[in-house]
């Protein structure tokens, strides 16, 4: 079987070398613990074995090669060259206590046409590579950044790309990234069978499920894949999330104004999550203010102040858990639905 991903063929390169197995634990330490980011310089290992990794891999550890960096407060956004001349955005947000939380992409554009979304309009070109996706974070790994927390809420749909579950078991392997399950989100639109699978292999990591309307044929236009997984599906996979792990399942809410943040809608997504059963306490609602860009439509707006206040008691009235996401980012196009992989 072909190995994977880069730890997997450096572990058939050692093996095919005849080398001993400790030298794979010598290169995890350099690239994790050391951080050395080119096979060349790492002259624990016998030349032989630097020469054949350098051969097989590139002599660059990551696949991925920063382009153009932008920074505002407290966010950084990085373009990245991928194969095949395409590129990939991520994102780094410094929170003021400290910790250092990643949003990066699962694909090279997106398939799914949300109507609202930047990167929606560039179409899906691919799914990523797994090392592609966890080099991301390498990147920011060898730049001497603490990996706290990371979201899949990059460039695409990570549950439309299986290599997401390779690259989350790499995530969490304690010789490798060693991030655990808790520390990582995955963010969907409400792929049922990745939900399902991910409830099987990996209960313990957060989901989050974009809503942004409770109602079915205003969802379908919104968000076309409630044609393929609609709400109510997607709900009774939810459900079944909570009562595998007893963990938290988030409901990201974009408030588009006019357009879904009427008092009507509040009540609908209250009437959403209550009488779910002894686990209904367990949905969080995330309300996300709307970011446009020069590739959104211009029909789409934020919403009025009051409007958000109105959206909040509503929910809260409701005994529904509700926070407002806090915004970075939107200056440099780094925000909720503006990747767009572009310079």
């Amino acid at each position: 079987m072909q190995p994977k991903s880069k730890y997997e063929k450096i572990q058939h390169i050692i093996t095919s070398l005849k080398q001993p197995a400790y030298r794979y634990l010598q290169i995890t330490d350099a690239i994790f613990k050391q951080r050395i980011g080119e096979f060349e310089h790492m002259t624990m290992l016998p030349k032989l074995l630097r020469d054949e990794l350098i051969n097989e891999l590139g002599n660059n550890v990551s696949s991925v090669t920063p382009v153009l960096e932008k920074k505002s407060n407290q966010v950084s956004k990085i373009l990245f060259a991928i194969a095949g001349d395409e590129r990939i955005e991520a994102v780094r947000l410094s929170y003021k206590r400290g910790w250092e939380s990643y949003c990066i992409s699962s694909q090279c554009g997106c398939g799914f046409g949300c109507s609202f979304c930047a990167t929606g309009t560039i179409g899906l070109k691919r799914n990523l590579t797994i090392d592609e996706i966890t080099d991301q974070l390498l990147h920011f790994h060898l730049n001497g950044h603490a990996l706290d927390s990371v979201s899949f809420m990059g460039m695409g749909e990570a549950l439309a790309n299986p290599h997401i579950f390779d690259a989350l078991t790499i995530l969490t392997d304690p010789q490798i990234f060693g991030l655990g399950h808790r520390r990582i989100t995955v963010s969907t639109i409400g792929i049922l069978p990745g939900i399902y699978r991910l409830i099987k292999d990996f209960p313990q990591v957060n989901l989050t499920f974009s809503l942004h309307s409770p109602f079915d044929a205003q969802r379908s236009e919104l968000m076309p894949i409630n044609n393929r997984f609609p709400l109510h599906e997607v709900m009774k996979a939810l459900d079944s999330h909570i009562q595998h792990t007893g963990r938290k399942v988030y409901i990201a809410y974009i408030l588009l104004r006019g357009i879904n943040d009427s008092t009507e809608h509040a009540e609908a997504v209250a009437h959403l999550l209550r009488g779910r059963g002894l686990w209904e306490h367990l949905y969080h609602v995330n309300l996300i203010p709307y970011n446009s860009t020069d590739e959104t439509p211009q029909s789409y707006g934020q919403s009025e102040r009051n409007s958000v206040t109105m959206f909040v008691q509503i929910l809260k009235s409701r005994g529904i858990k509700v926070t407002i996401r806090t915004q970075f980012g939107s200056d440099i196009n780094a925000a909720c639905g503006q990747l767009y992989g572009s310079d």
